[in-house]
């Protein structure tokens, strides 16, 4: 399989925010460079783990059963990714937000834990 091709270098990282730990996000946002459109936080998994899961919003049952596709990052690089996610980071376990390409942030209702 071939190396990924991430949309923003490691080297081009800047600190955005410090203390999340890690989050898990799929290849659609940091290989494809899409836009967050839905996130959800859950009971972390770990101690370094935040709970938070980013997605592009376009990912199906069949991309997501391939763990090749997704993969924990730190919550900083997802934000240097979609800065937009700091905006609803302190939200509780539980919560569920989506956006479109024009809007904000919109709570969905409770994630499964």
């Amino acid at each position: 399989m071939p190396e990924k091709q991430y949309r923003i270098a490691a080297e081009d990282m800047v600190a955005l925010v410090s203390g999340w730990g890690a989050a898990t996000a799929t290849d659609r946002v940091t290989v494809d460079g899409r836009m967050i459109g839905y996130a959800y936080r859950e009971r972390p998994v770990n101690g370094a783990d935040s709970g938070w899961r980013f997605f592009a919003g376009d990912e199906d049952d069949a991309y997501m059963a391939d763990a090749s596709r997704h993969d924990f990052y730190a919550v900083n690089t997802i934000a240097n990714y979609d800065p937009a996610i700091l905006s609803i980071l302190d939200s509780a376990i539980g919560s569920a937000f989506e956006r479109d390409q024009t809007g904000p942030w919109r709570e969905v209702g409770d994630a499964q834990n």
